[in-house]
């Protein structure tokens, strides 16, 4: 079966994709003539609110739906683009009233409710820079990321600022003013906090977007992949431009859209693609306040008749464990471009999607640092399931290995090496916080060196084979954990899988595999010897797993990636960690 073409019909019953012709794109494609698509201001500025909200706002778009709210058991939130227009007006006077200058931080510590997505707004028009914090933080990470970003307003629920920051506020000299928004028979307004809405209320909905430059900081992202101290990864508002080539080219976004990313908007993913790109193309946005549950997320795509979703996956496991019986109880006629991201996503579920919603799920690959999507599948180009896909036009792209002077060579097709990008693209990070050593490292030669490893084939597809740190080094074999649990995963009996390296006296590594099980399906002997032989029929004696363990559940971080560290401290009886500080960057 085609999938590619399954997919490709499906889209040109509503529109045609873009980047029908990817060798012409890329041989054309000049950042600075793209600059061309944004509004700018005529003494040079460039701020992102003005680029994504105000320019809509002020034109023919302007009562058309920006933003629809989910939430269980009430009626649906709809904003148009001039009503969110007038409240991120309102909250930017809040902010201009506390004489926070440019590019000093307001931070949000809230869930996907309204009040987010107009302290994010307004915060970026007042020319303050935008911290967003995951709203399932304990105290410690809270309490790291607002010291470490001097974080000088927080804006969060009475609920999570009792739980999470007031035993905490003492320690964080920086952060002077916290807004709350009040939840409905919580009780009294906490002592020493304002109320959010009031705050709002009291304040005119006209406002001027401060005209930043666009080297001005705009957003600041924590992250610390899987250990370490929280890195502060700064961008700019020249970020936008990327955002706005990168969600028509790769997520395939037109006029029109009813588009629903699933991240969450404490994370790169939920501003970038769930704040920034969709409002940039102008589309209408779903915002679903709940938790994941299969149901309701089919529910949503069919009865909201959204377009183009974007989501993650371990969304997409979780889909597949809870049964393709569930999928096929509705349709979704309006359903044309399926997009994941967060990690690589195994061939299991990108043909899964055939099976469920008549077309596969694109993969792209991106990180915290370059700020928006780098490397992807495309709705006018054939799926290879398994691959990250191909570069963005805008973007060189390279298979690294490093000397030991320091520099780097290319490497050919076909050989696993360091995936590298040429500095220059809009959204690239400017830095990390306070730690210009850390940021320099990162570059050698020409090249932005990403940790990841990789391979490209001779069609110039590219390949995750695993974090750098994360490879598998056994009887002299290079084994990429990920092509092991695509393996373990295309099991009918295997929901999730995750592989880590063991010590071995004669192998130095010997792989061992954590499954979980779909429902319905018994951990035994006999299941343990179907799942090895399977592996080994699928890779090989020497690649697959030399043991594999049935578990309930295997650990993730708080944005739902596998940590395979922490199966291997476990394993190896080594301390875990504190593990509030675990999370992910894309």
């Amino acid at each position: 079966m085609d999938y590619a073409t399954i997919a490709k019909n499906a889209a040109a019953l509503r529109v045609p994709p873009n980047l029908v012709d990817y060798a012409a794109a890329r041989r054309d494609f000049v950042w600075s003539t793209a600059a061309r698509q944004l509004a700018g201001y005529p003494d040079g500025g460039l701020n992102i609110a003005h680029e994504i909200l105000d320019r809509h706002a002020s034109g023919p778009v302007a009562t058309r739906r920006a933003i629809r709210f989910l939430a269980a058991g009430g009626a649906p939130q709809d904003y148009t683009y001039a009503q969110l227009q007038a409240g991120a007006n309102r909250w930017a006077n809040v902010v201009a009233g506390l004489a926070v200058e440019r590019s000093q931080r307001v931070a949000t510590l809230m869930g996907r409710i309204p009040a987010l997505y107009v302290t994010a707004l307004g915060t970026l028009k007042s020319g303050a820079a935008y911290l967003p914090l995951f709203s399932a933080f304990g105290p410690e990470p809270v309490k790291a990321r607002l010291a470490l970003g001097a974080a000088r307003v927080l804006v969060t629920t009475d609920l999570l600022y009792r739980r999470k920051v007031e035993p905490i506020r003492a320690e964080l000299p920086s952060l002077e003013r916290i807004y709350v928004v009040r939840t409905p028979g919580a009780g009294e307004l906490p002592v020493g906090t304002d109320d959010f809405d009031a705050a709002c209320a009291a304040a005119t909905d006209r406002f001027e977007t401060v005209h930043t430059r666009g080297e001005d900081l705009a957003l600041l992202h924590f992250t610390s992949g899987t250990t370490g101290r929280p890195k502060g990864v700064m961008h700019v508002h020249a970020a936008v431009l990327a955002h706005l080539v990168t969600a028509r080219q790769a997520l395939d976004l037109h006029t029109g859209d009813v588009y629903w990313c699933t991240a969450d908007p404490g994370w790169v993913t939920g501003v970038s693609y769930g704040v920034i790109a969709p409002l940039a193309c102008g589309v209408s946005m779903i915002v679903d306040r709940e938790e994941f549950d299969p149901e309701r997320w089919y529910a949503i795509l069919e009865q909201e008749r959204v377009s183009v979703w974007y989501t993650a996956p371990t969304a997409i496991r979780m889909l597949m464990k809870a049964g393709l019986e569930v999928a096929r109880r509705r349709s979704y006629p309006a359903l044309r471009f399926l997009a994941s991201v967060g990690e690589p996503l195994n061939p299991e579920g990108v043909l899964w999607g055939v099976a469920a919603f008549g077309q596969p799920f694109h993969d792209n690959w991106w990180q915290t640092e370059t700020g928006a999507i780098m490397i992807a599948n495309y709705a006018a180009m054939d799926v290879r399931p398994g691959s990250m896909g191909r570069p963005v036009p805008g973007i060189e792209a390279a298979i690294l290995e490093r000397r030991a002077d320091g520099g780097v060579d290319v490497l050919e097709a076909g050989a696993t090496g360091e995936l590298g990008l040429k500095p220059g693209w809009p959204s690239m990070f400017r830095g990390y916080l306070n730690e210009d050593d850390r940021y320099r490292q990162c570059f050698a030669g020409d090249w932005y060196l990403s940790g990841d490893l990789a391979r490209r084939d001779e069609d110039g597809y590219y390949w995750f084979v695993g974090r750098a740190d994360d490879v598998i080094k056994s009887s002299g074999h290079l084994i990429s954990p990920f092509e092991v649990e695509s393996a373990l995963v295309s099991h009918p009996a295997v929901a999730q899988a995750a592989v880590i390296g063991i010590p071995d006296a004669m192998m130095g590594q010997a792989v061992k595999a954590f499954v979980e099980l779909k429902q319905g399906y018994r951990d035994d002997a006999g299941m343990r010897r179907q799942l090895m032989a399977h592996a080994r029929k699928r890779l090989g004696a020497a690649i697959a797993p030399r043991e594999i363990d049935v578990v309930e559940s295997l650990p993730r971080t708080r944005s739902g990636k596998i940590m395979r560290r922490l199966l291997k401290a476990r394993e190896l009886g080594l301390p875990e960690g504190d593990l509030s500080t675990l999370e992910s960057g894309a």
